[in-house]
């Protein structure tokens, strides 16, 4: 892959219709996208020497997070409706020249933050709330 633009890494919200439409988080000047993958431990009495064993696969998650300017009324109004409603939201996120990661999140943190001579500025963080699809760009 060649080098990319920082901007163009979008983070989108659904709008929970079938089939759904996304809108990108408008202002964002900054967002990442972390994959995890934790072992599990599933050593017991019964195993081999004693040696760590691990269960086959896992626990995959996945963190998203995001900081910028507000931009789109929308965008803002459907990020509001998904924190207070206290659910899980459908969100997508665009990596230039590599592909689309969609799936639930759970939006854990939403922080307004401003100086009362510069702009409203907000953050937010994205848990993944089950299981993500990928498709190749």
């Amino acid at each position: 892959m060649t080098a990319k633009r920082g901007r163009d890494l979008l983070i989108k919200i659904g709008n929970g219709a079938e089939p759904e439409s996304f809108t990108t988080v408008a202002g964002l000047r900054a967002s990442t996208l972390a994959f995890n993958a934790q072992a599990v431990d599933i050593t017991n009495a019964d195993s081999a020497d004693m040696w760590r064993e691990l269960l086959a696969g896992g626990m995959k998650s996945a963190t998203i997070s995001g900081s910028g300017i507000f931009k789109d009324a929308a965008s803002d109004a459907a990020l509001r409706a998904v924190f207070f409603g206290g659910g899980n939201g459908s969100f997508q996120v665009v990596i230039p020249g590599f592909g689309l990661v969609t799936g639930p999140f759970r939006l854990t943190a939403l922080q307004y933050d401003g100086a009362h001579d510069g702009e409203l500025k907000m953050s937010l963080t994205l848990a993944s709330a089950g299981a993500l699809t990928f498709e190749a760009a």
